[in-house]
């Protein structure tokens, strides 16, 4: 009996390495970073203050690779992203981009992502957390495909005043004609979407990984002059919160990952009504959400606008300081604002912009001791930032 020797196969360990790493990994000076899908994301490459003041005052990279990217082709393509999200995607033209959320059978929101529609019968769906078994449920009986495209196309957003100029001096200023929520393919190969996460001008581009470096060095090249700058992810989270801009598992949890029962959240509490479109006919949790729509919502996610300067994360919020009515999902002092800013979720009867009453509970370290603080508060309609030339069709040379 001849006896044989198996060898294991090799096994990686830890986060994996976007394509983009070597040249992030170049410039990181804290080392700070995240598990962002099982790749390593980075949190801050030098300064948060820094990368934040870059968003706003001249043009950023950040590196999108992580974010879950699904292909779907097929004749029946459109009917099954109607019948996942709730917005009607007949009307999504293709060259376009469109916000989206998608709920189970009880109208709590699983998801949100865009919705990129390439052609008449193909579309990409990005979203932060992984949804590939979900969307085929969804796909069911339907003659689509579905394909993750994760780790095949890698991407950057471009973001801030000057990205444009960066852009153009590139090479690539044919695409000075983009509105927002557009979809260009400049090149063979690269695709750029007036798409992004701040509330500011910006773009996003999409290439295979075999060109990610090669795309790199081609934008830090072209933006020398422009105060082009990597950024990690604690300063988007301040830009977007700016720009009012929800967080999954943060402003919100996904119905899938909540640990008792009813602890989901509908479009409507999350402030997203306008994207629930019953009129296009059946899509997952229509009946609920018809239901959800004439009890009114629960609880709702707003903005609120706080006195003094500490940041209330974390912290309750109260009605007549004794009444707790909320929490604050996420919160900062806003260094462009000058204000002190959160998103929040109250109880629905107090998220009236005319209610006034609402305090909050900070908690501030003080020279080693804790002090608590009782700062008043108001909700907010519109974003906090909601600046012009983010919307602005050519945009400006800044």
């Amino acid at each position: 009996m001849t006896s044989t020797t198996v060898k294991p196969e090799s096994i990686e360990f830890g986060l994996l390495p976007t394509p983009f790493f070597p040249r992030l990994n170049a410039l990181m000076r804290l080392h700070s970073w995240e598990d962002w899908g099982g790749f390593l994301s980075p949190l801050i490459i030098k300064c948060v203050e820094r990368e934040y003041f870059a968003i706003r005052n001249a043009a950023t990279v950040f590196d999108l690779s992580p974010m879950c990217k699904y292909r779907i082709s097929g004749p029946d393509a459109e009917r099954v992203l109607n019948r996942l999200v709730t917005r009607n995607v007949s009307k999504l033209k293709p060259g376009r981009v469109g916000y989206a959320l998608w709920c189970d059978e009880e109208g709590m929101v699983i998801a949100d992502g865009t919705i990129f529609r390439l052609s008449k019968t193909e579309f990409m769906l990005l979203s932060q957390e992984r949804n590939y078994s979900w969307l085929h449920d969804t796909a069911w009986g339907f003659d689509v495909e579905i394909t993750d495209e994760t780790e095949a196309v890698c991407g950057v957003a471009l973001q801030g005043p000057t990205s444009f100029s960066v852009l153009e001096s590139a090479g690539l200023g044919s695409v000075a004609d983009m509105k927002p929520f557009d979809i260009r393919f400049p090149e063979e190969g690269l695709m750029i979407s007036r798409t992004g996460f701040t509330g500011d001008l910006g773009y996003e581009l999409f290439v295979k990984p075999e060109a990610a470096l090669a795309l790199w060095d081609r934008l830090f090249e072209a933006g020398r002059h422009w105060g082009l700058t990597a950024i990690g992810a604690e300063a988007l989270y301040l830009a977007r919160l700016e720009a009012g801009f929800i967080l999954p598992e943060q402003d919100f949890q996904s119905v899938h990952v909540v640990e008792r029962l009813h602890r989901g959240r509908t479009p409507f509490e999350l402030g997203y009504g306008n994207l629930v479109h019953f009129s296009k006919g059946h899509f997952n949790g229509r009946r609920a959400l018809l239901k959800h729509k004439q009890a009114g919502p629960r609880v709702c996610l707003v903005r609120l606008d706080i006195e003094g300067k500490d940041a209330a994360e974390e912290s309750f919020v109260y009605v007549g300081r004794e009444t707790k009515v909320g929490h604050i999902t996420s919160a900062a002092w806003s260094p462009t604002l000058k204000r002190n800013i959160a998103l929040a979720e109250l109880d629905a009867k107090y998220a009236d912009p005319d209610f006034d009453g609402l305090w909050v509970e900070i908690d501030v370290e003080k020279e080693g001791r804790w002090v608590r603080r009782e700062m008043r508060a108001k909700v907010i309609e519109e974003p906090f930032l909601k600046n012009p030339r983010g919307r602005a069709t050519p945009p400006g040379a800044y």
